[in-house]
């Protein structure tokens, strides 16, 4: 995909204010001021929202004639009535406004296929086809969906559209190589043009699969563009942008524009300066500031109402951006509280005059409520689920009891915080005795097993990680304590060494939490690694490590006298520690080698494999824990080396050992 160097603006606004996307490079027609993301100028009664999200297929769909689509939009033909017709009439549109740069046509064509539930398609749509083009295509695509935004686009309507394109990455790569790279830019433009809420981040990461592409485009919004420092021109320059009239400077203007009236009152000369600026589809900036300027300072909101009442009124403001700028203020209401403390009442009564005035939607009241209602619906649905995890994981340290908390933990039927449920096991194990501390691996063992997947805990780890630093304000030695927990499971099996990679890539390189996995390693790689972090905080539910050693010494020597199998295997479970099954293997080797008794002993070892009751992994940990130790029990046992030999190749025969096993020195 070649990358158009040095591109211009790709916008500008004529002097008779009809906005075209310019196709190719040169500074603004006929006295114009560029100006980027701004929408379209017809005023439009606002749609509905889109419905579902469909997966589209990439197909290639023939053009149709330019002629054919102005019928539509005249209504002189049906609008489509399925997703396909949608489909077939989008790609069109999208080839001639690249073509032809007229944000209106595209607008009024859009319009006229009506089928707003489909209008999400049309966002992933313009994405895709813009990502595989020249970067004035991309420029020219995100200058669209800023100006077709309120008025034919909703909010919920783009992100649905950029869902889409996340749950896609995988096709898209196919066809672009670097399309993770170039959706985190669409993705990032859209935050610093406002028209997609940075919370959208946080949503779509819960919905995507941990390791798929789609996270990879969210870190890249994150760590390369929104994090970076002067990041809005950053991103705004990435694609060649606007070079004569960005929108921090516009906003600058408006602000002034606003002090100025204030100071002087005069309305006549705020409404001159305001048409001078020739943003119409901007305006909904100019409420947000006003409104803001009016809860600052009490003493000017009745120039700020007489001003926006009578700018609507006149038809300056168009109602949509009245509502728009609403809407925006009504997203930052709660950090505007950190300076107002009375905020989100100044802002209700707000609301509430220029409805009575008749200058607000009366429906923007309830559509302002239902969305802050699904918001605070979220949030208490977490803080209930971290209350109920806490009465759980405080019954589980007296009780002990394993399946009784799975049946608690299901009952909740909140497997989407799964990772929320293991910060709070390990925050309050850290925060208490050794035996706790070894109970919360114990279970944690059991979870993998039962309940949690790989990336639940994986994100849990992350999650305690990256607030490592505060969680040490209350608990001292809380890296060091986090860092046995992640090597002990490593050496339970619920993780695997390779994952703490994965973990490690998420935190910031020199980052308190990175620090912790960097320790974890250190303790893995240590000799004799997993019997000193099994030891660290005493083995199985409340055991310590020698009593589970003395209790596996225990039921094989009994299962040598005797010779029952069944038995042995009962006892064997009956311990309840699947991840300790390694020292099973390792005391049963050497007691074969001790006893001279290889056949019985081999007979178990094969019974609990067949079982299921050893795996595999626990089964060549075993082996590798005797072939460490061999230089020692030579010392005791002189053909031990030989035997050990004949126990490896008939364990290799068999499957009992991983193909790693050869290679472990």
């Amino acid at each position: 995909m070649a990358a158009e160097e040095g591109a211009m603006s790709p916008t500008r606004m004529l002097a008779e204010g009809h906005l075209r996307v310019a196709t190719g490079g040169g500074a603004p027609a006929d006295g114009g001021i560029a100006v980027r993301h701004l929408p379209h100028h017809h005023p439009v009664k606002k749609d509905g929202v889109g419905g579902k999200t469909e997966q589209d297929n990439h197909e290639d769909v023939d053009s149709l004639p330019s002629q054919e689509l102005k019928k539509l939009s005249n209504g002189n033909n049906k609008v489509p009535g399925t997703l396909d017709d949608y489909k077939r009439l989008v790609v069109p549109i999208v080839d001639e406004y690249f073509s032809t740069g007229d944000v209106e046509l595209a607008a009024s064509e859009l319009r006229g296929l009506g089928s707003n539930q489909f209008q999400h398609y049309f966002v992933k749509k313009l994405i895709s086809m813009a990502m595989d083009r020249h970067d004035k295509e991309k420029e020219m695509a995100s200058v669209l969906l800023s100006s077709l935004y309120a008025d034919l686009l909703s909010s919920y309507i783009i992100s649905e559209g950029f869902m889409m394109l996340l749950e896609s990455v995988e096709d898209l790569t196919v066809d672009i190589p670097d399309a993770v790279d170039v959706l985190a830019i669409f993705i990032a433009r859209a935050v610093v043009d406002e028209i997609l809420p940075p919370v959208f981040l946080a949503r779509a990461r819960a919905l995507l699969p941990e390791f798929s592409k789609g996270i990879q485009v969210l870190q890249v919004v994150e760590k390369s563009y929104l994090s970076a420092p002067h990041h809005a021109e950053l991103v705004e320059r990435k694609w060649g942008g606007s070079t004569y009239f960005t929108v921090e400077e516009a906003k600058k203007r408006i602000q002034g524009i606003l002090r100025e009236y204030i100071e002087s009152g005069d309305i006549d000369e705020a409404f001159r300066c305001i048409r001078e600026l020739s943003l119409p589809f901007f305006h909904h900036e100019v409420v947000k500031r006003a409104l803001t300027f009016g809860m600052e300072n009490m003493s000017s909101q009745p120039l700020i109402l007489k001003l926006l009442k009578e700018a609507a009124a006149g038809c300056l403001i168009s109602s949509n951006q009245i509502s728009k700028g609403f809407s925006r203020l009504a997203e930052s209401v709660d950090d505007l509280s950190l300076d107002i403390p009375s905020a989100k009442d100044l802002f209700d009564k707000l609301v509430s005059t220029a409805i009575s005035e008749g200058w607000l939607d009366a429906s923007f009241s309830k559509s302002a409520a239902s969305e802050e209602e699904m918001q605070d619906t979220i949030a208490e649905k977490v803080k209930r689920f971290k209350e109920e995890s806490g009465h759980i994981i405080h019954e589980y340290f007296l009780s002990d009891d394993v399946p009784e908390l799975i049946r608690s933990l299901e009952e909740l039927s909140a497997p989407e915080y799964n990772p929320i449920f293991l910060k709070k096991l390990i925050t309050l194990a850290m925060d208490r005795k050794n035996r706790e501390k070894e109970m919360a691996s114990v279970l944690l063992s059991s979870l993998s097993l039962e309940l949690f997947s790989t990336e639940d805990i994986i994100k849990g780890f992350i999650m305690l990680l990256q607030s490592a630093e505060d969680t040490a304000l209350d608990i001292v030695d809380a890296p060091s304590e986090l860092a046995l927990f992640l090597a002990r499971a490593v050496i339970d099996e619920v993780l695997i060494p390779l994952n703490l990679d994965e973990i490690s890539s998420k935190l910031r390189p020199s980052s308190s939490g990175n620090q912790t996995v960097q320790m974890a390693r250190a303790l893995l790689s240590a000799r004799h690694s997993g019997e000193r972090i099994l030891r660290c905080w005493g083995g199985g539910t409340g055991w310590a490590v020698e009593d589970a050693k003395d209790k596996i010494t225990k039921l094989l020597e009994e299962y040598n006298t005797g010779g029952d199998l069944a038995e042995a295997c009962r006892c064997i479970r009956d311990l309840g520690m699947p991840f300790f099954n390694h020292e099973v293997v390792k005391k049963a080797l050497v007691m074969a080698m001790e006893k001279q008794n290889d056949a019985s002993i081999l007979a178990l070892l094969q019974e609990c494999f067949g079982e299921g009751l050893i795996t595999i992994n626990q089964m060549t940990k075993g082996f590798s824990r005797v072939k460490e130790g061999l230089d020692d029990l030579v010392l005791d046992i002189p053909n031990a080396q030989e035997k050990f030999g004949g126990y490896v190749e008939l364990a290799t025969e068999r499957g009992w050992l991983l193909p790693t096993f050869a290679s472990i020195p």
